[in-house]
């Protein structure tokens, strides 16, 4: 009698669907390897270290009827990112290449909107289970597209008691490691905010779970310093550029008091915070700083692409 076949086990489980993780509309189309592929399709190994321990970088790129903004600096960010990985260095053309070419291919799904977002993620490639990496790591390299609601005019944040690590080894770093941010925003929307916000180990401001934090106080405007343990965002990074806003460690204890609060990201642009853990901000509507700084983000914007 013949010998039964043995499944393998990893037949079932060698794979799993891009669009069920959540980076792209099924119907858009994606590069993945070096391929266009629908989203719906495209599959990523279940071993990569991605999967398994979160060991990869991302980019998340504005992208504007059709066309990305910063770009340069998102590549700069994720140029450090991966060094701080230790991961092999990226391919700066291919990744602009692959960016250029799943815009093309959805061109008349993102013409439309101001609010697109591309999303670039580097990958430490497949590795046993554990932490250990593969001994010549062979990255893999993701970009899709997926579509992002107008930012609100102002939303409701709370801050945690957990605190972001400033002196961490995954500290600056755009790393998929986001269980951390996806519990906490879950906090926030349990409690009916849209925000939750990080003191660092100190007690000072450090971000929120997807956002840089601005504070207006007596008329001046500041962002905790990147010692302070925030992520460099590149909203933050321009609008340090285009406006009167400063560096300077903020005590969360003086959120309290604070006369305004805005958030800014590539998905939030500036956005006002006009209730925090249940009470008004100032006067409960977007301050004058803010509006200013909504502005001058505008005004950016409208002059270049590629500030």
């Amino acid at each position: 009698m013949a010998q039964a076949s043995v499944p393998d086990p990893m037949a079932v489980c060698r794979t799993t669907t891009l669009s069920t993780m959540g980076f792209a509309d099924a119907d858009a189309v994606m590069w993945a390897d070096g391929e266009l592929v629908r989203a719906g399709d495209a599959t990523i190994a279940a071993l990569d270290h991605a999967v398994t321990v979160g060991d990869a970088v991302f980019e998340a790129v504005k992208v504007v009827h059709g066309s990305t903004f910063a770009l340069r600096r998102h590549l700069n960010r994720m140029e450090r990112s991966v060094a701080a990985l230790g991961l092999p260095p990226i391919d700066r053309p291919q990744i602009e290449a692959a960016v250029a070419a799943v815009l093309a291919a959805n061109v008349t799904l993102l013409a439309p909107s101001g609010h697109s977002i591309a999303r670039i993620t580097y990958t430490a490639g497949t590795a046993p289970i554990g932490s250990d990496r593969a001994a010549q790591p062979r990255p893999r390299l993701l970009v899709a597209v997926t579509y992002h609601a107008a930012p609100a005019d102002a939303v409701a944040a709370i801050t945690l008691p957990w605190a972001r690590n400033e002196k961490g080894a995954l500290t600056g770093v755009k790393s998929t490691s986001y269980a951390e941010n996806a519990l906490s925003l879950a906090r926030a929307r349990a409690a009916g905010a849209d925000e939750a916000i990080f003191p660092n180990t100190a007690g000072n401001l450090c971000e929120g779970t997807r956002s840089n934090v601005f504070v207006g106080i007596g008329g001046r405007l500041v962002t905790p310093p990147l010692s302070d343990g925030p992520l460099a965002g590149i909203t933050r990074e321009v609008l340090l550029e285009w406006t009167d806003a400063v560096e300077a460690t903020v005590p969360m204890a003086d959120l309290a008091g604070a006369d305004e609060l805005f958030i800014a990201s590539t998905g939030s642009d500036v956005t006002a915070v006009t209730s925090l853990d249940g009470r008004p901000v100032g006067t409960g509507t977007p301050g004058p700083l803010t509006r200013a700084a909504a502005a001058a983000f505008a005004a950016g914007l409208a002059r270049s692409l590629e500030p």
